[in-house]
């Protein structure tokens, strides 16, 4: 199989999965190494294709004609205590919690992708972080950071950021 195959190949696994599909059973299944996967996935992310990265594999947020065409930031502060309520008012309202973005003050700008859908999810996410030496990415700006929410259209966007506000998580400056 030649790499533009391999690469058709890549996006069409990705894009029917509903998990994400780790570097190492792509590897397996189109008979190469896993770098070479991460290299073909590196080329289509340059090339415009969403692929996002998550710790247990790449996935892709549909967009037009999927179920979240809308992509909106939303500004959060809150202490780690408060994370796991956090995601699941994102995810309660039916949203994505995509990714989470920090305004470092060394390195800018630096993005955690998370890809949470499920109350089930953010469980995984919230036991890997707890029983690893990993904190929030959040923890090194006092709590202040961003989340990317995939939402079906603004109105959902909308209840989703009033849902997080009740909770007292949106930052308020």
């Amino acid at each position: 199989m030649d790499s533009g195959s391999r690469r058709k190949e890549i996006l069409r696994t990705i894009s029917r999965e509903q998990v994400p599909v780790s570097a190492s059973v792509l590897a397996k299944k189109l008979e190469v190494s896993r770098q070479i996967i991460v290299g073909d996935v590196a080329l289509l992310r340059a090339q415009g294709h969403e692929i996002i990265a998550t710790a247990r594999g790449y996935t892709m947020i549909s967009r037009g004609g999927g179920e979240h065409q809308y992509m909106g930031k939303i500004a959060c502060q809150h202490t780690a205590k408060n994370a796991k309520s956090e995601l699941y008012a994102i995810v309660d309202s039916g949203a994505v919690a995509v990714n989470v973005i920090i305004d470092h003050e060394w390195y800018g700008e630096i993005t955690g992708n998370l890809n949470l859908k499920t109350r089930g999810d953010v469980d995984s996410f919230m036991s890997r972080l707890k029983s690893s030496e990993v904190k929030l990415l959040s923890e090194l700006t006092h709590g202040v950071h961003l989340h990317t929410i995939a939402c079906r259209d603004k109105t959902h966007f909308e209840q989703v950021v009033q849902a997080l506000d009740s909770g007292g998580v949106l930052f308020h400056g």
